[in-house]
């Protein structure tokens, strides 16, 4: 079982940037891909982005070319870079390991 814990969630004007990240416990981080999800009021949570353990990513066409999920296997931790933000993005963000959901952070983009 791994523990997450996201955090950079916050209030940001349409068109700027937010990093979040997500910090795992556990020793087999490095071997295990990771996800970002999302969730707007009233909406069913839908998938972000993925990281392999290789480093290989996929992106939801809502945000391809905007966002950036990255890793660093030192410090157990996945990041989303979160830039040219829309309202439409205003959602919780989830970190996802193949076993465990993180508690989420909301992300407000005001226009």
């Amino acid at each position: 079982q791994v523990q997450l814990v996201e955090s950079g969630g916050g209030l940001v004007q349409a068109g700027g940037s937010l990093r979040l990240s997500c910090a795992a416990s556990g020793s087999r981080f490095s071997s295990i891909f990771m996800a970002w999800y999302r969730q707007a009021p009233g909406n069913q949570r839908e998938w972000v982005a993925t990281i392999t353990a290789g480093g290989g990513t996929n992106y939801a066409e809502s945000v391809r070319g905007r966002f950036t999920i990255s890793r660093d296997n030192a410090k157990n931790t996945v990041y989303l870079q979160m830039n040219s933000l829309k309202p439409e993005d205003t959602a919780v963000y989830y970190c996802r390991s193949p076993s465990d959901w993180g508690q989420g952070t909301q992300v407000t983009v005001s226009s």
